[in-house]
């Protein structure tokens, strides 16, 4: 099994960015979309990335379409979008999937070093449970990213040190990254 420092990403403009590349830091990847009640998140993520930056975060932003088609647009649209809207400054990935038979490899790793642990209270807990539990009873076992904007957390060294769904508290997110730094 490959290491984090293994894998590639694909940024929005067709470069291989290579995990190696951030040996030493911490970083956060999320899967992201533009129309998302989710979406505001990206303030926060931005806030992170300003805060933290210099101290050796960095946030790779995957644009996913996988979940209500929340994700349209091209690559260059979902980046004008985000630096329109929110002022994102961190680097954006092409967009891709993070579950199924075209996921990108990287997420297939990240998925088995850390599954789904549940829901955290938001308003949108119960509304996500429901749409899980009619399309599968067994939702909650797979390790399969739910929805737009689940976070994963990466030390210094190149391990998954957490997993935040999109109900998760950015403050949490935030602490975790901080104890890293």
């Amino acid at each position: 099994m490959t290491g984090f420092y293994g894998y590639t990403l694909t940024s929005m403009k067709g470069e291989t960015v290579k995990m190696e590349s951030f040996r030493g830091k911490v970083v956060l990847i999320v899967n992201t979309a533009t129309g998302c009640g989710f979406t505001p998140q990206y303030a926060p993520i931005e806030k992170l990335y300003m805060d933290y930056h210099d101290k050796g975060l960095e946030i790779l932003d995957i644009p996913c379409n996988q979940f209500g088609g929340q994700a349209p647009g091209t690559d260059d649209e979902i980046h004008t979008f985000c630096t329109v809207h929110f002022n994102t400054t961190f680097p954006q990935m092409k967009k891709s999937d993070v579950n199924g038979a075209n996921e990108l490899p990287l997420y297939t790793w990240l998925k088995s070093q850390k599954g789904f642990q549940g829901f955290d209270e938001h308003q949108y807990k119960a509304l996500l449970e429901e749409m899980f539990a009619k399309a599968d009873p067994e939702w909650y076992k797979k390790p399969d990213i739910k929805w737009n904007f689940t976070k994963f957390v990466i030390d210094r060294e190149g391990n998954v040190a957490a997993r935040f769904e999109p109900t998760a508290d950015m403050a949490k997110v935030e602490a975790c990254i901080k104890s890293l730094l």
